[in-house]
């Protein structure tokens, strides 16, 4: 048998037959350590260097814009991973490259699509975005995953649900991690929206986690919210929040092929009727509801064309403007609230403070309320040094 010379292993143990200690006065032991061969570094020293200055170049906000504004997906999707970043180092270009792009930004249309579990969305998007595609569209898609709250952890398992239209050239799928935030919405999705849009993409999809009373902050970041539902469940507004349905601009029934095409039509008389009770959006729209099958690429057409209707119709009655400077000035007050967050609970005093005022909460020596009012008071105190 012929041994492969890459497979001796590092340290040979060589056994000494018939030696004696007369013979060998310095081996007291039959066992005998030889020199191995030396093992080769698990990185190439070569490369080592051209590594930090390529993590170097990729820093560089200008760099990214040229990326960015080229259409270089790759790059693009470094560019997010920069504005996700929550280096501080990272930061500041992440900042610098987003104002950059603004510019560039604005002329897409922003779709939200939610739905219960199980109800097909990632198919319904993969359906619908090659659909767009056919039409000569650019298609991006934010599918939000949800985070683990013990380990911070997430799937991420979009791209393997999409496969068809994630190695499509004129799309575009970006799975990111919620993070815990609100209604699934990952902390920089807005931003990330801002970059594709500069990128040359004419719809964003963002696809949220699920159907929960936080999904208000998908609207606020859409200009179209698209709500999935299912037929055959029983009573089709069971564990309906009132909330969601009142946010959508349109409901479809997805799955409504083989034998659940009859309760699909039924379903879609139960959401009709329950509309009607709703009072009338501000904006002068009345949504519908429409059946569809993503697998069979059935309703997809009518879908498009009512998201049509509804942008044409927001144009000519200045909503559609109204509507994007109100999400950004309610974006100015989140972001706010967020620094004056992250710069609280990063200050070194109060950091130490807040562990001795929890102490003497669990000790009932203090109030919650009077422990937080003096935190407050001590870091206004600390800032204006």
């Amino acid at each position: 048998m012929l041994l492969n010379p890459q497979a001796i292993p590092y340290l040979c143990i060589v056994i000494s037959n018939g030696m004696s200690k007369k013979n060998n006065p310095k081996n007291h032991s039959a066992l005998k350590v030889q020199q191995g061969i030396e093992q080769p570094s698990s990185l190439n020293p070569a490369l080592t260097g051209g590594l930090r200055q390529f993590k170097k170049d990729i820093l560089s906000p200008e760099a990214f814009l040229k990326g960015v504004l080229s259409g270089d997906r790759s790059l693009l999707g470094r560019a997010i991973t920069l504005v996700e970043s929550g280096l501080p180092e990272e930061k500041e270009a992440a900042r610098q490259l987003v104002n950059q792009c603004l510019p560039y930004s604005g002329k897409s249309i922003r779709i939200g699509i939610t739905g219960v579990p199980g109800v097909g969305k990632s198919t319904f998007i993969e359906s619908f975005g090659l659909q767009m595609i056919s039409r000569g569209k650019r298609v991006a898609v934010l599918a939000i995953d949800p985070s683990s709250t013990r380990t911070k952890g997430s799937i991420l398992g979009d791209k393997t649900r999409m496969e068809e239209l994630s190695t499509h050239a004129n799309a575009f799928i970006r799975p990111s991690a919620s993070s815990g935030t609100l209604g699934g919405v990952a902390r920089a999705t807005r931003e990330t929206i801002i970059l594709c849009e500069a990128a040359g993409f004419d719809l964003i999809i963002i696809e949220t986690v699920g159907v929960g009373q936080s999904e208000t902050a998908v609207a606020q970041i859409v200009d179209f919210f698209l709500l999935l539902m299912l037929a055959g469940g029983g009573d089709e507004l069971q564990g309906i929040k009132r909330g969601i349905m009142e946010m959508a601009d349109l409901i479809v029934i997805n799955k409504a092929d083989g034998d659940n095409i009859q309760k699909a039509k039924l379903a879609k008389m139960e959401y009709e009727n329950a509309l009607h009770l709703f009072p009338a959006l501000p904006n002068g729209w009345s949504p519908k509801v429409l059946t569809a099958s993503a697998i069979n690429k059935d309703g997809l057409d009518a879908v498009w064309k009512e998201i049509e209707t509804f942008v044409k119709m927001m144009n000519q009655n200045g909503w559609f403007t109204k509507n994007r400077q109100q999400q950004s000035l309610s974006i100015l007050r989140d972001s706010i609230t967020q620094s004056l967050n992250s710069g609280f609970f990063d200050n070194k005093i109060i950091k130490q403070l807040l562990k001795e005022y929890e102490q003497q909460i669990l000790e009932e020596k203090i109030s919650p309320y009077e422990a937080s009012q003096k935190l407050l008071e001590r870091y206004f105190v600390e800032i204006e040094k």
